[in-house]
């Protein structure tokens, strides 16, 4: 039987043929803007031919997955005012099994019970408009969102004067609740804890 590639190997394949793609090593050359012959041969098609390239590949791994059965999940570890936390996520290049959201399910406890504890009299906000806007809201409209999601992922941005934590409470398929696609089966909101008197930046 043939070597089944782990999910380390395929988030490095996947990151090299991403690279590939963007130097123009890989392009999906029948790829058109608009359809129409006429109008496409003033319009520039390199950036689409190497984004479809990399799609298509993507794609190609993630029938992979499913048919091999290998995980999205990678464990990561974050580290804020001195507490730690070691969480499942599904990599943000692959997809999430049914087996992978059990466990990404099964984690949102404690992953909200970090961030509640880590961004205790923080300021909250709920991004919206692709985090372009955002609207100041308290614990309890984080714990009502809490309540209607499945899962749970974090991010921080940190320097020396500055902490942002993200919590992204999410519903259906990670690799769809990200962006507006997955909706309404899948989606996500983001909230973000800045210390009182700064703005999100993330």
């Amino acid at each position: 039987m043939s070597k089944v590639y782990t999910t380390d190997e395929l988030i490095q394949i996947l990151a090299a043929e991403r690279q590939a793609c963007l130097k123009g090593e890989r392009l999906k050359l029948e790829v058109t803007v608009s359809g129409n012959p006429l109008i496409d041969q003033f319009i520039r098609t390199d950036g689409l031919q190497k984004f479809t390239a990399y799609q298509d590949f993507k794609d190609a791994i993630h029938n992979y997955q499913r048919e091999y059965e290998v995980s999205g999940i990678v464990w990561r570890e974050m580290t804020v005012k001195g507490k730690t936390l070691r969480y499942p996520e599904v990599d943000n290049q692959l997809i999430a099994l049914a087996s992978d959201l059990q466990i990404i399910r099964s984690a949102k406890n404690s992953i909200l019970n970090f961030w509640y504890d880590v961004t205790a009299q923080m300021d909250l906000y709920l991004s919206f408009n692709n985090s372009k806007q955002y609207q100041k809201i308290t614990i309890s409209d984080v714990a009502r969102i809490a309540q209607i999601t499945e899962w749970a992922g974090l991010w921080k941005w940190e320097n020396t004067n500055f902490l942002e934590m993200i919590l992204q409470m999410g519903w259906g398929k990670p690799e769809e609740a990200s962006y507006k696609r997955g909706r309404p089966k899948s989606g996500s909101e983001f909230i973000h804890a800045v210390n009182p008197g700064h703005q999100p930046i993330g």
